[in-house]
């Protein structure tokens, strides 16, 4: 029976999807917008409000062993956190943009709201 635990695996190894998702979550932290497909998007965002709640609570070590950059850390803390400050999550919005014209894989640009 197969059992896929909470997560998609996107076809790529335990350490490269890590990292693969704190670089998009490092990304999305630092453009505010990040263009990619669907599957990938869903996981990113799971990845990057665990990031922004982490930030509004104060845990600066959690934060720091997920972000890539100093200035994505100093932006989470310094921006991102007081912004959020009031809203219990739900920090991202995922708007779908179309299929990509190479392999027809659904597109959409995750932004962080307002």
């Amino acid at each position: 029976m197969i059992k896929n635990h909470g997560q998609r695996k996107l076809s790529r190894t335990g350490s490269h999807r890590k990292s693969l998702l704190t670089n998009m979550a490092t990304s999305l932290v630092m453009y505010e917008q990040v263009h990619t497909t669907v599957a990938k998007a869903k996981e990113v965002r799971r990845v990057a409000e665990n990031m922004i709640t982490s930030a509004k609570k104060g845990d600066k070590d959690k934060v720091r062993s997920m972000v890539r950059s100093r200035a994505a850390y100093d932006k989470l803390f310094d921006v991102l956190a007081p912004r959020y400050s009031k809203r219990a999550g739900g920090y991202t919005r995922m708007l779908k943009t179309g299929q990509r014209k190479g392999d027809s894989a659904d597109m959409t640009l995750l932004k962080l709201t307002e």
